[in-house]
């Protein structure tokens, strides 16, 4: 099982990106797919998670309003729209799937975890 994710890049603050994460080897639409993120220096972070068909969506306080996560099932394949970009959303991103049925806002909520892209907001 393999998660790519793609789509990072360096942008001015107040930009946006998409980011993509397409996994391989096995279908998660019945699954919570996520978002975390890794600053320099700082532990991984919970960004945003979905559950799986016909499922709600999840969000850390800091990107409220400015983040959107999506899924397209049929592509096996998460997006997270990232809006009013700032300096402080910097940080490789990683996408995650979780087939164990924990809290989906922890990293230990997650059994499949991608090899991150990176996404740096200039001032």
């Amino acid at each position: 099982v393999q998660l790519q994710a793609s789509g990072g890049g360096l942008v001015q603050s107040g930009d946006s990106l998409r980011l993509s994460c397409t996994a391989s080897g096995r279908t998660f639409s019945m699954y919570p797919m996520g978002w975390f993120r890794q600053a320099p220096g700082k532990d991984r972070e919970f960004v945003a998670s979905m559950r799986g068909s016909g499922g709600g969506t999840y969000y850390a306080d800091s990107v409220k309003g400015r983040f959107a996560i999506s899924r397209d099932n049929a592509k096996n394949t998460v997006y997270l729209q990232m809006n009013s970009l700032k300096p402080e959303d910097t940080a490789v991103y990683y996408c995650a799937a979780s087939t164990v049925y924990l809290d989906t806002r922890r990293v230990s909520g997650y059994n499949y975890w991608g090899q991150g892209t990176q996404v740096t907001v200039s001032s």
